[in-house]
């Protein structure tokens, strides 16, 4: 109470966020650094050990115990650097999520602000206004467009002519005929002398002539 009234130390504000996420990596690089370096000394007592095993058993048993030591040191950095993976990633989520409500927020200020000067019925008063100036300007277009400008036209007439225009392609068509070619080559003429008679019908005209004298 004393330090409030007359003053004191203030305490120093803490680090910020990227700050600590800053300090997490730096720390997590480091435990993984000496992550390495126990993996490789681990590797070498292994083989000082199998080294020794047949001719200098206490050289063996000690790269042995000494890789047990390793391997233990191993085991709680793996705990430590888990631990601290964990943090990191709950910060940068926390600050990703900040920064997210930050956004929707000031998105959300922006928006009221938009719509602070802006009534629903005056809206829809708006949207009914200009609708209506469409539809004129559609009238109109249609109205610029139609030709004839007012002329009307009777559709009987129109296709009365219609069907005149067929009759007459029909016609046209038929009159429109080509004639039969003329055939040039002629045919062959009638043969005037007398056919020759086969023998076996002479014959027989021979027979009938004895007959008929035999009979008279």
């Amino acid at each position: 109470m004393l330090k409030n009234i007359f003053g004191g130390k203030k305490q120093a504000a803490g680090p910020t966020t990227q700050e600590s996420i800053s300090q997490l990596r730096e720390t997590e690089e480091r435990l993984e650094k000496k992550q390495a370096y126990l993996e490789k000394q681990i590797q070498q007592k292994t083989s000082e050990a199998r080294t020794n095993a047949s001719t200098d058993k206490r050289k063996a048993l000690l790269a042995l115990k000494q890789k047990k030591l390793h391997e233990k040191q191993q085991i709680h950095l793996d705990g430590v650097l888990s631990t601290i993976q964990f943090q990191r990633s709950a910060l940068e989520n926390a600050t990703t999520n900040a920064e997210i409500m930050e956004v929707m927020a000031t998105a959300a200020q922006a928006m009221k602000k938009a719509h602070k000067n802006m009534d629903i019925e005056q809206v829809q008063d708006l949207m009914d206004d200009i609708a209506n100036e469409q539809d004129i300007a559609t009238e109109i277009s249609r109205a610029i467009s139609t030709p004839g400008f007012g002329i009307d036209i009777d559709e009987d007439d129109l296709e009365a002519e219609l069907k005149e225009l067929q009759e007459e392609t029909l016609n046209e068509k038929l009159i429109d005929v080509q004639p039969i070619p003329n055939i040039d080559k002629k045919l062959p003429d009638v043969p005037t002398n007398a056919l020759p008679v086969r023998k076996e019908k002479k014959k027989e005209i021979d027979d009938m002539a004895e007959l008929e004298q035999w009979a008279a």
